[in-house]
């Protein structure tokens, strides 16, 4: 029996019917819980026997709006946990889809593993996703009054609002994008029978 395959045994033993989901892929096991049932199940990872994932290696946020051209039926954002078992020495990524697209939720693992805590502020900031439980909750790569979140799919490429500083005003102002909206292309010039070997 493979490494992959003993994780996996154990993982189904150990959540059973937690795991909504579980999908080895690229020599790698994905699994896919409800957002109620992940405090629980992030609890059973870290203190199982067999699985041990006392490393929080990242969690991000991902917005599934249009993805694979539409292919993808269900919830738009998801957080997306990346787990090391230092003990067994195995990896595991833990994948949750928020229930409401208007308003996405999720439980903070910060109690969990406290490095969760500028991750969760991360995908808080750039795509939304409100992380429950949290006690710092705040941007931490955009600016405090930035509106929105631009790393959500229907987020304009140049934003909503530019700043710039004003010498006469002697500070920083923010004003509407003068950037015409614009696709770039780029212009591919190949000569006759490229790629073909001869």
């Amino acid at each position: 029996m493979t490494r992959l395959e003993t994780l996996r045994n154990t993982l189904d033993a150990t959540l059973g019917a937690r795991a909504a989901k579980t999908v080895e892929r690229l020599g790698e096991i994905t699994i896919e819980v409800a957002p109620a049932e992940l405090l629980a199940v992030a609890v059973l990872l870290r203190d199982a026997p067999g699985l041990r994932f006392d490393t929080l290696i990242d969690v991000c946020g991902l917005d599934y709006l249009e993805y694979g051209d539409g292919a993808h039926q269900g919830s738009r954002f998801a957080s997306v946990v990346h787990l090391l078992s230092v003990e067994c020495n195995q990896r595991l990524r833990v994948r949750a889809f928020c229930a409401d697209d208007d308003y996405p939720v999720m439980p903070s693992l910060t109690e969990i593993w406290p490095a969760a805590n500028w991750f969760e502020r991360e995908s808080f900031d750039l795509l939304g996703i409100v992380y429950e439980g949290h006690t710092d909750l705040r941007r931490i790569l955009t600016d405090y009054g930035f509106v929105g979140h631009p790393f959500r799919k229907d987020f304009p490429v140049s934003g909503y609002v530019e700043m710039r500083y004003d010498p006469e005003q002697k500070r920083v102002v923010y004003q509407p994008v003068s950037i015409e909206p614009r696709e770039n292309v780029p212009r591919v010039i190949r000569e006759e029978g490229y790629g073909t070997g001869r």
